[in-house]
């Protein structure tokens, strides 16, 4: 029974995480608040995640793990199967992206591990439970109008480890041709800014806004189509004598574009204003911020 088993399953989560937060740090997985567990803090600004969303019990907060290594943090929704963001800390790098590396899921999802590569074929190794909690390669093999755009770049990463880890499918969203070679001149316009001229460690939340679209197969709605994809960096130790057309945009600034075929120009804007265009589209409160103090507290 479908339902039932859902119980059992959302029954041995809760029986579950109390026990997972009590783990050692280098195999901690799914975890009641990032802030709360030191390894997830540090990809955090000041250690505080984005503050003002409404809870959902379908929201799962992912230490993102692999090779037992922390690598990043993500806001995972377990029913649309989708990140509703994924936060990293910017690594300097020629922007080179790894070749021949398999994609992955999450068994911490449901389980305690590592990421797990799928097997040669997309269907050689699938836990029973896995397409309840989250998306899978054949979602996207029928997914012919989009890509599988990463909220976390592999070009944002320097360490073949990190490069690696963001190939999991928790940091994938679907993402129209057209805007996934707009946000990828823009991932490469940011990497070379925060390159150039971030002096201390750059902080970055990527993420998107849910609309009614999704991905179907076999005529179940599988994968939640985002309507717009934002990401927002901060860095508050900057190169102060950078060119004014950099300067002014630290210590954090912003983008978003529409995932859709007509449109897909990205538009840079101030982290208010990209706040207050989320606030309108987002099921969040009064209190929403991506950054601790807007990024201004130093550190």
């Amino acid at each position: 029974c479908p339902t039932r088993a859902r119980s059992v399953d959302h029954l041995l989560r809760s029986l579950l995480l109390p026990m997972l937060l009590l783990l050692p740090a280098g195999r901690a997985a799914v975890v009641g608040d990032f802030n709360q567990v030191q390894h997830c803090k540090d990809f955090l600004y000041m250690g505080t995640p984005p503050r003002g969303y409404l809870s959902s019990d379908s929201f799962t907060k992912i230490c993102q793990h692999y090779e037992d290594q922390p690598r990043y943090v993500t806001l995972y929704d377990a029913r649309r199967h989708i990140p509703i963001y994924s936060a990293y800390t910017f690594k300097k790098s020629d922007g080179e992206k790894t070749l021949d590396l398999p994609w992955m899921f999450e068994p911490q999802v449901t389980a305690l591990s590592n990421m797990t590569p799928f097997g040669q074929s997309s269907s050689a190794y699938t836990p029973p439970d896995l397409e309840d909690s989250q998306a899978t390669l054949e979602d996207y093999a029928e997914a012919i109008r989009y890509e599988r755009g990463q909220l976390n770049p592999v070009g944002h990463q320097a360490d073949p480890s990190d490069k690696a880890s963001t190939y999991t499918l928790t940091n994938v969203v679907p993402q129209t041709r057209e805007l996934a070679g707009s946000w990828a001149q823009h991932q490469w316009l940011i990497r070379k800014r925060l390159n150039n001229f971030c002096g201390g460690r750059a902080f970055v939340v990527t993420g998107v806004t849910d609309s009614g679209t999704t991905v179907r197969r076999g005529n179940v709605d599988r994968v939640a189509v985002p309507d717009y994809v934002w990401s927002a960096y901060c860095c508050a130790n900057f190169d102060r004598n950078a060119p004014y057309s950099e300067r002014y945009k630290f210590p954090a600034f912003a983008a978003y574009g529409p995932n859709d075929q007509a449109h897909s120009q990205v538009l840079e804007v101030p982290l208010k204003s990209l706040e207050k265009f989320l606030a309108g589209r987002m099921a969040v409160n009064h209190n929403f911020q991506l950054f601790h103090n807007d990024c201004m507290s130093g550190g």
